[in-house]
């Protein structure tokens, strides 16, 4: 089994970080909900020698501080704003992440609290 993630909720309910969600992505919202896209080409990122850790959906962020560095290569502070868009992009997608994870354990616990009602 994989590494176990989150509280003692998410132990109960067998939740593990890399799994894939079970439930439909539109259960509980009104309206559709618009699928994640990568920005970033994979020739890209393969030519700009990204590693495979970090070809996420911030990878776009990542080429354009990549080139920014490349361009002013002594003076990498002049690159502080596509650093910070980076860094804003990693954390919102860490908060997306994390959202996407409770809202699988609370499903699941949900399915457990039905399945015993039953």
């Amino acid at each position: 089994m994989g590494q176990l993630m989150g509280s003692y909720e998410a132990r109960n309910v067998n939740l593990d970080m890399n799994d894939n969600p079970t439930f439909d992505p539109h259960v509980g919202f009104n309206s559709q909900r618009k699928p994640r896209e990568m920005k970033a080409n994979l020739e890209d990122l393969v030519s700009a020698k990204i590693p495979r850790s970090r070809r996420d959906y911030c990878a776009h962020y990542l080429l354009d501080y990549q080139v920014c560095r490349y361009k002013h290569m002594p003076l990498v502070y002049k690159c502080a704003h596509e650093r910070h868009d980076y860094l804003n992009c990693e954390h919102a997608d860490y908060v997306l992440r994390m959202k996407e994870f409770e809202r699988e354990r609370r499903l699941r616990v949900r399915e457990q609290r039905v399945a015993g009602a039953a």
